[in-house]
């Protein structure tokens, strides 16, 4: 790609097998270029991204799935977007362009829609997708956003693009294919939805 970059693998001792074939990858391709940095258990996603970020050493950071829910083919886009713009952040949005979600029942996408719809008229963030985790940050703008973040689980996305437009960042949308993980199941339940809400009106409250 011409980029020089590092991969750095957070996994929170999950039963899948990432960690041992992580490690097999670094051995492919060097410890320079994946980095495999595990903890013991499931802490959350908010302490994952504190985590990477101690071990980052680029002046930019792409947050993504590792179950190919995210497509790596968006990493240039996303790359090309931010020097066109010189966004503090680029964020893959579903629902704009030619960007879709494939492989979700009828329900899920009605939440995910919905969630949407429900943060961008009380909100107005200025941003199209504010539930997908699939983003390229400014690595300084990154450790700033999760020092005021306060927001756990579903709603800690939303509260990561709120807060950049409240603390004057600005952000650039790529659309992207969003794929259903073929493997294991989503953790979204009732009680992801009930928090979402609480969160969303915290939001509401504060911003």
């Amino acid at each position: 790609s011409g980029n020089n970059f590092e991969i750095i693998i957070i996994d929170d001792g999950s039963p899948d097998g990432t960690q041992e074939i992580a490690e097999q990858l670094e051995k492919i391709y060097g410890s320079d270029k994946i980095l495999l940095r595990p903890r013991a258990r499931k802490l959350g996603l908010g302490t994952a991204y504190i985590h990477g970020m101690k071990h980052a050493s680029g002046n930019f950071i792409v947050i993504m799935d590792a179950d190919l829910s995210h497509h790596p083919k968006f990493i240039p886009e996303f790359i090309r977007k931010q020097k066109e713009g010189n966004f503090d952040i680029v964020s893959g949005t579903r629902y704009k362009g030619n960007g879709g979600v494939y492989g979700w029942d009828l329900k899920r996408k009605l939440i995910s829609r919905g969630a949407n719809f429900i943060t961008q008229v009380l909100l107005r963030p200025g941003a199209s997708d504010l539930t997908g985790s699939f983003r390229l940050y400014r690595k300084e703008v990154l450790q700033k956003l999760m020092e005021k973040c306060v927001s756990k689980g579903y709603v800690f996305q939303m509260e990561m693009i709120v807060r950049a437009r409240q603390l004057g960042y600005t952000i650039g949308e790529v659309p992207i294919s969003f794929v259903d993980r073929v493997y294991g199941e989503s953790k979204l339940g009732g009680n992801e939805i009930v928090s979402f809400l609480k969160g969303l009106l915290t939001l509401f409250a504060t911003t």
